[in-house]
């Protein structure tokens, strides 16, 4: 025959889309065309395929091949085509028969001697194929693992070519890949940071408790060495691990992005992404020439974003949070297609009290350079923010007495859940699962609180300190001491504490 297809699949973002590669051979001077928005390292699939058939003991057809990529109107990029355009390549020269191809999918690259490697991105592509009714999947063993999260699915791994037609033709081979169950998350030896560690800062403790409750966003200002970028670490350690969904949503995003630990496949914990200041607005939200990447924010999803030091991020890099930060997803428009990404986060943002960090009366900043300083934290993103906390200077008598009272990550990680179980149930028939997901206008309607709770926002919003939208970001905190408390709601305590939380003043 000298026609043949097989089946590959493209990602736009952590989407996929499946591609069919027909492979045509006629006579005519010896040549490859490859036709259907191939990218640069896809066009070069033609000379490494060539060697790699020669390598593996097959004989590559002479005459003119044309190879076209369907939908040719879908961008593709990426070297994970090689397994498919080879198969569909020895099935047009009648090497290897087609009926394994009708129904399966192909994912993988191929070296110069034939080896499969792997690839990004293998499991947001499986996920994808399989929506689109495909249940059969040949991967690299490299990805066999990653591939075997999916459910419901028959995967073959293969480490080369040489096994690939072997398993076309029925032909027994040794595959030397984990077996039939999906592998789980390996647990580290390295306990890990411990909330106990940071001495001295009751209230910033009791904030992350709070924002790991709810799932708060939270502000951290302070003086270097009073335990900022700690706290932010240990977010992570109280937060519960992710739900199923939530886990292969945030695999899927570190498998395009290649940050898939080897042995570990399977993100189970909460993602923690700092990025340094200088990172760029694309590298933040996400983009890149040609195939958008995600960015820190989509890397940090079902996790924390930690901004360290945000004064000295760019405003432009600051504000682009905002988006992200409502909708819970980033889209990247381009002239051919458009990418989205999830970017659910927790953002925890840390900054020094002006730009020498010097404590006390050793700052010789003048006020106007202050207001320089903070001015990149505009009022809108500020307004996001649930929590704000003032950390101080400790003394030692402080840090020895705090030993006794400061609580292990696994007891605060124990309230944390309990509280969310509270929330999760009373937002059983909504789309949310936290306090800080709940839009306003529901939060106002569907949880409405005693008026006397009321009282103490109301006066600081006749006062001009608090926002309408600071109101909702206060009554959610307020929900979540309620559920910390352990009460049905809350009352003006709650809300009173939430409002000093809100501000700051929660010393």
């Amino acid at each position: 025959m000298t026609l043949a297809r097989a089946h590959c699949i493209t990602l736009l973002g952590v989407q996929g889309h499946i591609v069919e590669v027909e492979v045509h051979l006629g006579g005519g001077d010896p040549g490859v065309t490859l036709v259907g928005l191939p990218d640069a390292a896809l066009r070069e699939a033609r000379d490494r395929i060539r060697a790699a058939v020669a390598n593996s003991g097959e004989e590559w057809p002479s005459g003119q091949i044309t190879i076209s990529l369907s939908p040719a109107s879908l961008p593709k990029a990426g070297s994970l085509f090689d397994l498919a355009i080879a198969a569909a390549v020895l099935c047009a020269t009648g090497a290897v028969p087609p009926d394994r191809l009708a129904d399966t999918v192909l994912i993988g690259e191929l070296g110069l001697d034939g080896r499969a490697r792997p690839v990004l991105g293998v499991l947001p592509a499986m996920v994808s194929a399989t929506e689109q009714g495909y249940r059969g999947f040949v991967v690299a063993r490299g990805n066999a693992a990653e591939a075997r999260l999916v459910p419901d699915v028959e995967v073959t791994a293969v480490g080369s070519l040489m096994d690939l037609c072997q398993w076309l033709r029925g032909e027994f081979f040794p595959e030397e890949a984990a077996g039939p169950e999906a592998p789980c998350a390996r647990e580290p030896d390295d306990p890990g940071p411990d909330l106990a560690d940071v001495l001295g800062q009751p209230v910033a403790r009791r904030a992350v408790e709070v924002a790991a409750a709810g799932g708060h966003n939270l502000m951290m200002l302070g003086s270097p060495g009073t335990g900022k970028s700690l706290l932010a670490e240990r977010l992570p350690t109280v937060l519960p691990g992710l739900r199923p969904s939530e886990a292969l949503e945030a695999t899927a995003i570190h498998s395009v992005a290649g940050m898939l630990p080897r042995g570990s496949p399977l993100v189970t914990r909460p993602p923690f992404a700092a990025p340094h200041h200088t990172s760029s607005r694309a590298s933040i939200i996400g983009g890149g020439s040609g195939h958008p990447g995600p960015g820190w924010v989509s890397k940090a999803h079902r996790g924390v974003l930690f901004v360290d030091e945000a004064p000295q991020f760019g405003r432009g890099v600051l504000d682009s949070l905002r988006e992200p930060l409502e909708r819970g997803e980033v889209v990247l428009a381009r002239a051919s297609s458009t990418v989205t990404f999830p970017a659910r986060f927790q953002l925890v943002m840390a900054a020094n009290p002006c730009p020498c960090a010097r404590p006390g009366s050793m700052c010789t900043c003048p006020p106007g350079e202050r207001r320089r300083y903070f001015s990149r934290l505009s009022g809108p993103l500020l307004d996001r923010i649930d929590l704000k906390v003032d950390l101080q200077p400790v003394t030692r008598a402080e840090l020895l007495a705090d030993r006794a009272f400061a609580e292990s990550s696994a007891v605060v990680a124990a309230r944390v859940e309990r509280a969310r179980a509270r929330a999760l149930a009373r937002l059983a028939h909504t789309p949310w699962t936290t306090n800080a997901a709940i839009p306003g206008a529901r939060l106002r309607r569907d949880f409405p609180v005693e008026p006397a709770a009321l009282r103490v926002l109301g006066r600081a919003m006749d006062a001009g300190q608090i926002s309408a939208r600071g109101v909702d970001r206060a009554l959610r905190v307020a929900w979540t001491l309620a559920d910390l408390a352990e009460r049905d709601r809350p009352g003006e305590e709650e809300t009173a504490y939430a409002f000093a939380l809100w501000t700051g003043r929660a010393w």
